[in-house]
């Protein structure tokens, strides 16, 4: 594969960028007086130690800015820093403010809307209240038009889980896309039997082991399909440029927590499947993301928006970038590169079990969540539609919302509800914290519920114990406005990650 050098610079069409263009890179006192920083021997000091990190590669325009503006607001953190990059300037800071000089700029926080605005809730009785605060607040924000919370929604970072937010169009929030951007389920269809999953038990589990790697530090070593890595979205930014050899290392892989292969009976209804018969086939089921490349992108990315955006404390997790600027694009660019990438992790494992089994699918579906999409509300209204943890579901999308791993999932046709904002929910949902699921949870009892169920399971741990989810059927009953059920998926050879790896979903 093409290697790349991190402290080279790329154009967007792969070239150097020398000369003239390097100077495009210079971070001017302009954007230095727009941090506060007016006093000229204060300039020159910031703009040295700005540019010459630019210069060497060691920090991004946008990272250096964050980082400044960050130290501007409290320098001491930076001054304590043994050997850091900007200790001298927040030592610089401080002596400055002790003679009263330089003094600490008042910066604007944004302020909540007075009033929350209506929202459907699906499936209220069975939401805990974390969640419905969370979308309470999110629904404040000043730049939120419209919101849902889908049944299975419960409590996270900023958005909850289950829930749909839409902004103003030249407006996204990072942690309302969530950290595992662009985290998707995939199903093949296979014309076997759906008995295979009991007469070729060992054939099949041989074929998870053999062509699935779950876990934090998991690669790959045979691909299927690199094509993905020949498009020039890969040298937009130096960001997406440096996290290049990890995206390609973990292509084919799958994550941690909630993340699984499995193989299952699924149940298609008379003509629910264009060009498949009523009838139990087997079928392979997968549910991961985008990996540390998208884990990166989040992080770093959020820094940045809750560094630009100020907001009351229990909204900062809500802060947004904005499109019309740099970071809002370079987060668009890479957000969108994720999906893509996502989609080829899941293909890389379809095709590849695929081939071993010498049979192609009837038909692959799959859907994503954790992602924003440029919408229209029913009334024409242009938005940016974030779905943190749910399904799109517009009129005619197919989808996939699982169960738990002895419980059913279901194949469904989105009924482009417009109160949902055309979303249904991404699962069952979490009834209880993974802390809480250590300490309450029998494991005889799993395994007796295991058995009765005829699940084999390779991997995981008492945190995703079916008994942590809620009832996926109470969960269906309650958007049933908002898909068809099309067919149903019982797991019965499900593969996850070790015990000992820690959660990343």
């Amino acid at each position: 594969m093409l290697k790349i050098n991190p402290k080279s610079k790329i154009s967007p069409t792969g070239g150097d960028l020398e000369g003239a263009d390097m100077e495009k890179e210079k971070i001017t006192n302009n954007e230095l007086k727009a941090l506060g920083i007016n006093e000229v021997e204060v300039l020159v000091n910031f703009s040295r130690v700005a540019n010459g990190l630019l210069k060497h590669g060691v920090m991004d325009r946008n990272q250096i800015l964050a980082n400044l503006e960050a130290l501007i607001d409290d320098p001491m953190p930076y001054a304590l820093k043994k050997g850091g990059k900007f200790k001298n300037l927040a030592e610089d800071v401080i002596a400055l403010r002790k003679e009263g000089k330089f003094v600490k700029q008042q910066r604007s926080i944004h302020t909540l809307k007075a009033e929350i605005a209506d929202f459907p809730v699906f499936g209220i009785e069975h939401i805990e209240t974390g969640a419905l605060a969370q979308m309470k607040t999110a629904i404040q924000l000043p730049i939120a038009v419209a919101g849902a919370l889908m049944p299975d929604a419960h409590q996270g970072y900023g958005l909850p889980i289950g829930g749909v937010l839409a902004t103003t169009a030249n407006t996204i929030i990072p942690f309302a896309v969530g950290v595992d951007i662009a985290c998707r389920m995939c199903l093949s269809i296979f014309d076997m039997p759906a008995a295979t999953v009991d007469s070729e038990t060992d054939l099949l589990k041989g074929l998870l082991l053999d062509h699935t790697n779950f876990g934090m530090g998991g690669v790959t070593e045979k691909y299927h399909d690199t094509s993905l890595f020949d498009s020039k979205t890969w040298g937009e930014t130096k960001v997406i440029r440096n996290l290049k050899d990890k995206a390609y290392a973990q292509l084919g892989t799958s994550g941690t927590g909630n993340h699984f292969v499995e193989w299952g009976e699924l149940t298609i209804a008379e003509g629910a499947l264009a060009g498949i018969p009523a009838g139990a086939y087997l079928a392979l089921l997968s549910h991961s993301g985008s990996r540390g490349f998208g884990g990166n992108i989040a992080n770093y990315y959020s820094k940045i928006a809750m560094t630009k955006t100020k907001l009351p404390p229990e909204a900062k997790h809500l802060a947004w970038l904005d499109l019309d600027k740099d970071e809002g694009q370079e987060y668009w660019i890479a957000m969108n590169l994720a999906g893509e990438y996502a989609s080829a992790n899941h293909h890389e494992i379809h095709h590849k079990i695929a081939k071993a089994l010498n049979l192609a699918p009837l038909m692959m579906i799959e859907n994503h969540h954790n992602f924003a999409w440029k919408e229209q509300l029913a009334d024409g209204t242009e938005v940016m539609v974030h779905r943190k943890g749910a399904t799109p579901a517009g009129e005619g999308v197919l989808g996939i919302i699982p169960g738990s791993m002895s419980t059913p999932g279901f194949v469904v046709r989105g009924k482009g509800d417009a109160a949902s904002i055309n979303s249904a929910s991404h699962g069952a949902g979490r009834l209880m914290s993974r802390s809480a699921a250590f300490k309450t949870i029998d494991k005889a009892a799993v395994a007796a519920n295991l058995i009765d169920k005829r699940i084999t399971l390779m991997g995981s741990d008492i945190d995703e114990a079916p008994m942590v989810y809620k009832d996926i059927h109470t969960v269906m009953a309650a958007q049933t406005n908002l898909v068809e059920v099309l067919a149903k998926f019982e797991p019965r050879i499900v593969r996850m990650a070790d015990a000992k790896e820690r959660p990343e979903d």
